[in-house]
């Protein structure tokens, strides 16, 4: 990985480009939501616009890096093991999600001042229809995936190596932030670092996609199927037995986590690709 050579000039257009397509997408969400298109089918179908800007954008681009990118989605790459470890990583991911969600709820980091939002916990599951799921779930799952590992692990990550692997993933991490809505930066940030990390593991773009695909996944059927109210009253908090309970799975699946990653570096290293 390190010994492929990419430009500050490749840098800057990826940047762009993807600044553009993105500045085009949400152009398009808003001119769908005002003419009165559901917001989340709004947000899908404007999406779509993405791809084909990026390849008219950066076409000179993927022309001079053919050879380099078909290296990293080699098909004999994709094994069942891969597979298997980097679905289990973006589960552990999205556990450890709504582990510190429930902790912090139990404990009174997560409230609202609404006294007619004290309810719960109230939870049911209807997915939308199949057309509307078909939809978001090639969005979120394949789409997107695709585009940001290329760009931010593939050219941002790729640069940057060469130089530091701790300043190649913490920028490219960083960058994959700014691109996501402000209130989800903490977040996309960590999973920007574990992602990078499957990247530098494995020299090869599957392992990442996969995650970013499972998370999203995950995501879509939480947005899609769940929908759930809990807002404890002040005078019940804190719930230590969810807290605690949340808290150990987060604490165990964190160190899962981790262990999955070390594991992955120690036989990437007997076995080097």
């Amino acid at each position: 990985m390190s010994a492929h050579r990419i430009s500050r000039t490749t840098i800057v257009s990826v940047l762009v480009a993807t600044t553009a397509a993105l500045a085009t997408r949400s152009w398009l969400q808003v001119e769908l939501r005002q003419s009165g298109m559901e917001p989340t089918i709004a947000a899908d179908l404007s999406y779509l616009v993405v791809p084909p800007i990026l390849v008219v954008l950066l076409f000179p681009l993927w022309n001079s890096e053919k050879r380099f990118l078909a290296d990293q989605f080699r098909f004999q790459d994709l094994t069942w093991r891969l597979v298997r470890r980097a679905f289990a990583i973006g589960l552990l991911i999205r556990i450890l999600w709504w582990s510190q969600l429930v902790a912090g709820i139990s404990f009174g980091f997560y409230s609202t001042p609404d006294p007619d939002a004290i309810v719960g916990p109230v939870f049911s599951f209807q997915c939308a229809s199949p057309e509307l799921f078909f939809l978001g779930f090639t969005v979120m799952a394949v789409l997107i995936p695709l585009i940001e590992e290329t760009a931010h692990r593939r050219f941002i990550q790729t640069a940057l190596d060469r130089r530091s692997f701790t300043v190649a993933i913490i920028t490219s991490s960083s960058v994959f932030t700014v691109f996501h809505n402000l209130d989800s930066w903490a977040t996309v940030f960590l999973i920007g670092l574990v992602l990078g990390s499957q990247y530098r593991i494995t020299r090869s773009l599957w392992s990442s996609v996969v995650t970013h695909a499972t998370i999203n996944g995950l995501i879509q059927i939480d947005w899609r199927c769940l929908s759930g109210l809990w807002n404890p009253m002040p005078a019940d908090l804190p719930l230590q037995t969810p807290g605690l309970f949340a808290m150990a799975i987060f604490a165990w699946c964190f160190l899962a986590l981790v262990l999955l990653l070390q594991q992955m570096a120690i036989e990437a290293r007997i076995s080097p690709r």
